[in-house]
């Protein structure tokens, strides 16, 4: 159980390096906090510190049953690479049964509900799984990501899941994460080189208008 509070946490925090935050996590919360990723560039960046840190945080991963071909390939690749098996959480069989049979198996494109309720489903309950027996976990967010322009903090209170979310790469752009990803050769999906900026399911999977060549690794 998490007993800092969030402020302290982030002036703890601050102008500490990703790696370092990683294995702050590590060494306050043993056992107690993992990466939820979603094979996005950022979390198989978070993934590759964990992995050559030695810091024994666990990752996790969902699997929607709406996934690119690519990003099963990419767990394979990820696994083979760091020499371990990330554990993978799936939504309850019986749910997504019934909630097809009623609505449909794209009923994300018939209403704003639906698409919660699918989100919900496929991604939220197999989630909150996951963070059973969590006092933290690992977020991939980066300042880019702030909605309209605020800040991206080191720390926050994730208030539905009740637990203390982490952002190691709160502080990094997206040229310095793309430089890393390339110096360290670690694998990430071609999803991001035909212009994807998030892995999500493959109907949901927004394709971004830069073209493909920014994130070309052999630049």
């Amino acid at each position: 159980m998490i007993d800092e509070p969030v402020a302290d946490v982030r002036a703890r925090l601050g102008g500490l390096s990703a790696e370092e935050i990683l294995a702050d996590a590590a060494a306050r919360y043993p056992g107690r906090v993992a990466l939820v990723s979603s094979l996005c560039a950022e979390d198989q960046v978070l993934t590759h510190m964990i992995a050559v840190g030695g810091l024994g945080i666990p990752v996790f991963t969902l699997d929607t049953g709406r996934l690119h071909p690519e990003t099963h390939e990419l767990i394979d690749r990820t696994n083979k690479r760091y020499g371990f098996r990330m554990r993978v959480f799936c939504p309850d069989a019986a749910e997504v049964e019934r909630m097809v049979a009623d609505n449909g198996i794209d009923l994300f494109r018939d209403s704003e509900f639906l698409r919660l309720l699918c989100c919900e489903t496929r991604k939220t309950k197999p989630l909150r799984r996951a963070q059973v027996g969590l006092d933290a976990w690992i977020c991939g967010l980066r300042g880019e990501h702030g909605a309209e322009g605020a800040k991206v903090e080191p720390a926050e209170w994730d208030s539905s899941a009740g637990l203390l979310t982490l952002n190691p790469l709160a502080d990094w752009d997206d040229k310095r994460m793309w430089d890393y990803i390339h110096a360290h050769d670690i694998p990430h999906s071609p999803l991001h080189d035909r212009g994807c900026a998030r892995i999500d399911c493959a109907p949901c999977t927004a394709a971004q208008a830069a073209e493909a060549t920014e994130h070309d690794p052999t630049r």
